[in-house]
């Protein structure tokens, strides 16, 4: 067993773990990034993904974007509430904002976020823009007031049969 800031990494934490990696070799050799996701639910594997970014010209392909998706899919939910999460490499910030959306228990990760910077830096471009004001991004984000883009919200909120989020 290895501590880890009061998390026991176990056996089946390494297996899952490895199983991610393997998932990320096998996707350089199909021309893919260093990229592996392995979602678990009860000790059972609910969805494997790897990168495919390049492959699927989508720049939200991330492997555990894919993976988030297919196992979403197979749970019949948008919530992955008990899942653990097993990712090659530490995730992205849009990763990470896709974890917590889906509600996981606990995120796992091999590779440190340098590792991955040698492909690339936007990860480092995405959290130094989400700390200054919307007009200052490297892309301007700007609200145009008086819409009815509120009136979807009111609808919604009225709505009987809806999903949360």
């Amino acid at each position: 067993m290895i501590e880890n800031h009061r998390i026991t990494v176990v056996e089946e934490d390494k297996h899952f773990m490895e199983m991610a990696c393997g998932l990320a070799r096998e996707n350089v050799k199909q021309g893919g990034a260093p990229f592996g996701t392995i979602i678990v639910k009860d000790g059972e594997l609910i969805a494997a993904a790897g990168d495919s970014l390049g492959l699927d010209n989508d720049p939200t392909a991330h492997a555990v974007v894919n993976a988030i998706r297919c196992a979403c899919n197979y749970m019949h939910s948008i919530k992955l509430e008990g899942c653990v999460v097993y990712c090659s490499s530490e995730p992205c910030p849009m990763c990470m904002c896709a974890l917590y959306r889906a509600g996981v228990s606990r995120v796992y990760y091999g590779s440190i976020d340098p590792d991955a910077e040698r492909i690339s830096s936007v990860g480092d471009i995405i959290r130094m823009a989400m700390e200054k004001p919307n007009h200052d991004r490297s892309i301007p984000c700007v609200r145009i007031k008086g819409t009815a883009a509120g009136d979807s919200f009111n609808r919604w909120v009225a709505k009987v049969d809806k999903t949360r989020h």
